[in-house]
């Protein structure tokens, strides 16, 4: 086996000097939950790395910080199930709840963290469509300073990010909920034995007066990358919130997917699953907007 060095820095400025120094052969470690899989079974998938850059020690990747007029910070490295343990942060955000629980099971959440399968970066993420749901914007840091990310912007190809070298993700902000909002994220899996989703739908929306204020729809699964379909959301503005409306959203989200056909569903069972996961996520979102 090929010796890997580890590193285990305890500031930004450290990891990203490290990171500036070994370039396209270092990896970060946050939970290590896809990392050490390929360390072990395809290192060359992520281009044999020579050091491996623990990040757990470095406050700020740590920080779950809720307020209800600044919003949620949440540290790149925090595991699931410290976030779904915070009751401040589940009755506030209660999609991302719906993604961080269902992540693996119990022991996987345990050390998988919301910023890790972020940078992961596969079409199949759980916790990215809700991310770009509720306007996640992504803080980074490099040899040039930091620079913010709206999170539909973050991931540019199967496990590609806008990440340059030298670059680390230290925290995703999530905007203060607003009255009458709500947001809801859903996924259909093959079987229990199989944990990764043939399509999922994350979406949120806002009230006012039982019309739609606003809204956002995203899709995992079914593209290059976690799909934005703003125009589903768009197309809900000013509509009020019943069934009609929540149809013709559903049929934009689905005709917007660019699936693939695989040994988890082909592309006309996926884009029904789209129109289908939409509907329902809409439903259940608008009915915590009404305080269900």
């Amino acid at each position: 086996m090929k010796w890997i060095d580890y590193a285990n820095p305890h500031t930004v400025l450290e990891a990203v000097g490290l990171l500036a120094d070994k370039g396209t052969k270092a990896r970060v470690l946050a939970g290590g939950t896809d990392l050490l899989v390929l360390l072990r079974m395809a290192p060359e998938k992520i281009n044999n790395p020579e050091l491996v850059i623990d990040v757990k020690s470095i406050p700020e990747l740590n920080e779950i910080a809720y307020d209800p007029e600044g919003g949620l910070t949440l540290g790149a490295a925090v595991p699931c199930y410290k976030i779904y343990a915070n009751h401040a942060v589940a009755h506030a955000y209660p999609a991302l709840i719906d993604s961080a629980s269902l992540i693996g099971g119990t022991q996987i959440q345990g050390r998988a963290s919301i910023g890790g399968n972020l940078c992961n970066a596969a079409p199949s993420a759980d916790s990215i469509p809700p991310l770009i749901a509720l306007g996640v914007t992504c803080n980074i840091v490099g040899p040039n300073g930091s620079r913010e990310v709206v999170v539909e912007d973050f991931c540019t190809g199967p496990g590609a990010s806008v990440l340059e070298p030298g670059e680390l993700l230290v925290s995703l902000h999530f905007p203060p909920p607003q009255p009458d909002s709500g947001a809801r994220y859903i996924r259909f899996i093959p079987r229990n034995e199989m944990d990764i989703a043939v399509a999922g739908a994350g979406v949120s929306v806002s009230l006012e007066n039982g019309t739609i204020k606003s809204a956002r729809i995203a899709l995992a699964s079914v593209a290059p990358t976690p799909l934005f379909v703003k125009e589903a959301g768009e197309a809900l503005e000013g509509k009020p919130a019943n069934d009609e409306s929540i149809a013709l959203a559903s049929k934009i989200a689905s005709e917007a997917a660019r699936p693939i056909t695989d040994m988890r569903g082909t592309i006309e069972f996926r884009k029904h699953l789209c129109e289908v996961l939409t509907r329902r996520a809409l439903g259940t979102a608008i009915e915590r907007a009404k305080g269900a």
